[in-house]
């Protein structure tokens, strides 16, 4: 398998400014994936709980810390399921996450 691709895993915490409110501030990561399509079965399996899988991202799995947000060639994905396929890979299912604005 090739990595070809760029993703950009997106980690969320939140720290508090000078008079105490909680702010959320992103760290981002670049890493190299290789890029997979959702199955039909498992698309149509996560829309029964009303979620819509569009795309698979294959990264190592040393460079996954639990980042719930990715992002991809400009768009952003939310990671609804991980899983690993073997000790050095894991795969993050992602759906699009619309921004408004």
């Amino acid at each position: 398998m090739t990595y070809d691709h760029e993703l950009v895993l997106i980690a969320q915490e939140f720290v508090e400014d000078e008079i105490g409110n909680q702010i959320a501030q992103e760290t981002r990561k670049t890493v190299l994936c290789n890029v997979k399509s959702v199955s039909r079965s498992e698309f149509y399996s996560a829309a029964t709980a009303g979620l819509k899988p569009s795309i698979v991202f294959v990264i190592h799995g040393y460079e996954y810390d639990g980042e719930q947000e990715v992002e991809f060639e400009g768009a952003r994905y939310r990671v609804i399921r991980t899983y690993s396929t073997d000790f050095e890979e894991v795969e993050l299912t992602c759906e699009r996450v619309l921004v408004y604005g």
